[in-house]
């Protein structure tokens, strides 16, 4: 890996200093609109008054809306250490609001050394994840230039989260420290997703499990091309044949503390494609281009799978990576080629490009087989049809079970990864037969339904679902929490579901 530093994710203090007492160098307030009336917290007064500013007159000139992350900002001439003042949007005081506040000043606090800001302390504590959650990945960064990224940031950046109440510090620790590492996970499926093809095939896809095995105490098991050939994972060899990089199938396992026989266990299976060429179908030039990303689902396995011990989550949990490059070379899998999964299903290939449903096969099959489940999940940028059909803020998502299906659209609510639920149209079913083996891969439209049916094959009759995220797998911009390029959706919305799991 390169040398230069990347960014780094800010802390996040708490403190029951008053804003007015926090010497830092830009003070952060939250304001409201309604009508043509402003609203500003106390404290705001009491942190601002040597300065002799009139904040309700900087928001009239500034014709500030007040819609969640909208920022005026003004420099101070004078002050002993004060330099900026910013003031942010709250909306309509949501928990989605608050989490593009934070992402607001998350930009801020990534140029500077510290942020001081008292929007904290007038949050439940929900507000409060969204708001640390939106801190840290608005500070986001990935970059590979020789003198340190595009703009200048702060080496060790710090928000300050002031006037918290000495009764709620314990409290309220313990909400900072999950959404950091809810947050933290998303910013580590970004910067897998986001690091270059010629840096990770599958073998590097292999090495961060390792390190996430590494941090949260986890089992970790790799196979090799070897391994996957005696042991029959024919989808993940045929995608990979034409690629200098070596296949990879990785499993991890984590237990919570006081599991026994009773704890469910929850399957999550990612899809690990480190650069999608098409094959020999393939992809127009600029449909490449973002195609480094094409393993986001397996990053953001890999991510979550990291998390776990430090969120507590109290299920068991697997987390599978089914993993590949889908070059083109002279071995490389061809249109009518036949490929025989683990367990023994067949597939024709109709179409080269539509791979990612080939690996998943194999390790859908791997959990039906051989691990014990309660509920299954996989995570995919699967189709682009799934982005015509819902645009680039939703998720697609399909389940068997409707209490799964309610409790994921439940936490990507909550976690700020908006999911809509599709059909597992059974009259779409013809479309995946083939003359010569059990299934074609390449079913046609609907896209992303015919997609979804194919691999509900390979799952068992077990509660499963699959979330098709190649619509939210890139922001075109910086907008929000997301920076522009890979977003890592997913992660927090796993997150948040095993953390209330249910079993279905």
């Amino acid at each position: 890996m390169p040398a230069h530093p990347q960014p780094q994710p800010p802390t996040v203090e708490l403190s029951t200093s008053r804003l007015a007492d926090c010497d830092t160098a830009v003070v952060a307030v939250g304001f409201t609109r309604t009508g043509d009336d402003y609203t500003l917290p106390a404290s705001a007064d009491e942190a601002l008054g040597s300065v002799d500013l009139d904040l309700f007159d900087l928001l009239d000139r500034a014709e500030a809306k007040g819609t969640a992350g909208e920022t005026v900002r003004h420099e101070v001439f004078g002050a002993d250490s004060l330099r900026t003042v910013v003031l942010v949007g709250l909306g309509d005081l949501s928990g989605q609001d608050y989490r593009r506040a934070g992402a607001a000043l998350g930009r801020k606090a990534k140029r500077t050394a510290a942020v001081a800001t008292s929007i904290a302390a007038l949050a439940d504590d929900k507000d409060v994840e969204a708001l640390v959650e939106g801190l840290v990945l608005g500070a986001f960064g990935f970059h590979r230039t020789s003198g340190g990224g595009e703009e200048p940031t702060a080496t060790d950046p710090k928000v300050v989260l002031t006037d918290i109440a000495k009764r709620d510090v314990k409290r309220l620790t313990a909400v900072v420290d999950r959404a950091v590492a809810r947050a933290k996970a998303s910013w580590r499926a970004r910067a897998f997703a986001l690091t270059p093809s010629n840096e990770k095939g599958p073998v590097r896809l292999a090495e961060w499990a390792q390190e996430a095995a590494d941090r949260a105490d986890l089992e970790v098991d790799v196979w090799d091309e070897a391994r996957l050939a005696s042991d029959g994972f024919g989808g993940i060899l045929a995608v990979g044949r034409g690629s200098a990089y070596e296949s990879r199938f990785v499993r991890l396992d984590y237990a919570p503390k006081k599991a026994n026989r009773r704890t469910p266990r929850v399957v999550l299976v990612g899809k690990g494609i480190t650069f999608d060429s098409g094959g020999l179908s393939i992809k127009p030039r600029d449909a490449m281009m973002t195609m480094k990303r094409d393993m986001t689902g397996a990053g953001v396995v890999i991510a979550v799978m990291g998390a776990l011990k430090e969120l507590q989550i109290p299920v068991a949990v697997t987390g599978l990576v089914a993993s590949a490059e889908n070059a083109v070379g002279a071995a490389s899998m061809r249109p009518g080629d036949v490929v025989t999964h683990y367990g023994g299903r067949t597939s024709e290939v109709g179409n080269t490009d539509a791979e990612g449903r080939l690996v998943l096969a194999d390790a859908l099959a791997y959990a039906a087989a051989n691990i014990s489940s309660a509920v299954v999940v996989d995570i995919a940028t699967l189709t682009g049809a799934a982005k015509v059909a819902l645009g680039t803020t939703l998720g697609g998502l399909y389940a068997n079970r409707d209490g799964l299906a309610e409790a994921l659209l439940r936490a990507g609510g909550s976690a700020g990864e908006p999911v809509w639920r599709l059909p597992l149209q059974k009259e779409y079913e013809p479309l995946l037969d083939n003359t010569f083996a059990d299934a074609t891969n390449a079913a046609g439209g609907p896209g992303s339904i015919t997609a979804a049916l194919f691999l509900q094959h390979f799952v068992g009759s077990g509660p499963w679902a699959h979330l098709d995220i190649a619509s939210v797998g890139d922001s075109p911009k910086d907008a929000y929490e997301y920076t522009q390029g890979a977003t890592g959706f997913g992660a927090r919305l796993l997150l948040r579901w095993l953390a209330d799991f249910t079993t279905p």
